[in-house]
């Protein structure tokens, strides 16, 4: 069992998680606290709802009721972090199958190069989110510090931060995985060498007589000659 392998499937899974979390959430930013302060009252946006609350406890979120009426940066941003989750999720699997302590996956070849393959679509997945959530966080900062920007002003979410988290776990994961296929390729393999069948050596032992004939020896060449020889 690798322990590479093992500490780039908690990475990638743990990074998952992390995106699924940040594309469900509706924290993606907040209202400024300056104008929170004044007026006791929160609103939080995110990729599909929008949220308001006050001091007294109370919440309440409504959906995007339409795509089209949805600002670009939002459709673009749901796009990556959809693709983020659904390549995430494959890169989980393929990391199952390609792992040394599953019996699923072929031979060790074979399980070598679905781990490359479950460490290039993890990357992918990690790329996909930061990109998604560095785009949001850019167009938040260029309306806050914007001072030709009259309308509300809003600041990083919590979902942000959990996304950029997520998209660092999924591709520290996948470049592991992407290295474990070197030390498959050290790990030493014994070979065993056939030498055929070894046959026993009979205690007499055979020699060409006349005529052809193999005739055997007696151990005990004494016992040949009787008493009349000596006479």
């Amino acid at each position: 069992m690798s322990r590479a392998q093992i500490s780039a499937l908690v990475f990638g899974v743990g990074g998952f998680g992390a995106l699924v979390a940040a594309t469900t959430s509706n924290e993606w930013k907040v209202t400024t606290r300056a104008s929170s302060v004044i007026t006791a009252t929160w609103v939080y946006q995110g990729l599909w709802m929008n949220c308001a609350g006050n001091a007294l406890g109370s919440f309440h979120c409504r959906p995007h009721f339409t795509i089209f009426k949805v600002e670009g940066y939002i459709q673009a941003c749901r796009g990556l972090m959809i693709a983020a989750v659904s390549l995430g999720f494959f890169g989980s699997i393929f990391a199952l199958f390609g792992m040394k302590c599953t019996k699923v996956g072929g031979s060790e070849k074979a399980k070598a190069k679905i781990a490359c393959l479950a460490g290039i679509v993890f990357i992918l997945s990690g790329l996909c989110s930061m990109t998604g959530c560095s785009l949001y966080a850019n167009k938040i900062t260029t309306e806050f510090f914007d001072p030709l920007y009259v309308e509300q002003k809003y600041e990083l979410g919590a979902a942000l931060f959990i996304g950029w988290a997520g998209a660092s776990l999924c591709i520290i994961g996948g470049v592991i995985f992407c290295f474990s296929i070197s030390d498959n390729n050290k790990t030493p393999r014994m070979g065993y060498a056939y030498n055929g069948a070894t046959s026993v050596m009979s205690s007499r032992t055979k020699y060409p007589g006349a005529g052809g004939d193999l005739k055997t020896t007696n151990p005990n060449p004494s016992k040949q000659f009787d008493k009349n020889a000596y006479v």
